[in-house]
């Protein structure tokens, strides 16, 4: 197997919009399933049907993994990661969950709330408790963990405070995560850059 796509224990896999990410992470499924046919896979989707558009985005996502990844099971945990990672982690089963960005995003501007989070305090409190809870399940994880997050703080300084403070909140979320994974990569244009490699 090419060593840049050996499953390891734990991946963070971080990239911008359309930078290869997701596919990344799904070619790491892939080659687990390859492996052995006692192999199992679980999909953990954080997105939420807000509106139209993501529900057709969620249905077609769903249709393309199917095709490319049929032995793959998908479940949905919009807000409560570390229970479900805890719940479907097994010795056999690799859990990919894509993606960070918006289980963050899910916790502190909630659909139909408005986006000013910092004012929020009990919802800032529940999703740092949260992230400690999920901390620990991704070093608990019997089998293979791959997590899918944006990279989006290489661009200009975004105005607003709200948005500054999400950027801020998803930086120091993705440094956590990188912090317990035995490997990060960094996706740009398809093409994948080990940061990390403690595998």
């Amino acid at each position: 197997m090419d060593a840049e796509r050996a499953v390891v224990r734990s991946e963070l896999v971080l990239g911008g919009q359309r930078s290869g990410k997701s596919r990344r992470a799904e070619e790491l499924a892939a080659a687990w399933l390859a492996q052995s046919p006692v192999h199992r896979a679980v999909f953990i989707a954080t997105a939420q049907p807000w509106d139209a558009e993501i529900r057709e985005r969620i249905a077609r996502h769903r249709q393309d993994r199917a095709e490319r990844l049929p032995g793959m099971a998908t479940v949905e945990a919009p807000l409560h990661l570390a229970e479900a990672l805890r719940e479907h982690s097994r010795a056999d089963t690799l859990v990919l969950v894509d993606c960070l960005t918006l289980w963050l995003t899910n916790w502190l501007m909630p659909a139909g709330e408005g986006a000013d989070f910092e004012s929020n305090r009990p919802q800032v409190q529940a999703q740092r408790s949260s992230v400690a809870m999920f901390l620990e399940a991704i070093g608990a994880a019997a089998g293979p963990v791959v997590l899918v997050s944006n990279e989006i703080g290489l661009g200009v300084v975004p105005l607003g405070r709200e948005v500054r403070a999400y950027v801020d909140a998803l930086g120091r979320l993705n440094q956590d995560v990188a912090q317990r994974c035995a490997r990060v990569t960094l996706m740009a244009a398809g093409l994948p850059l080990t940061l990390k490699d403690e595998a």
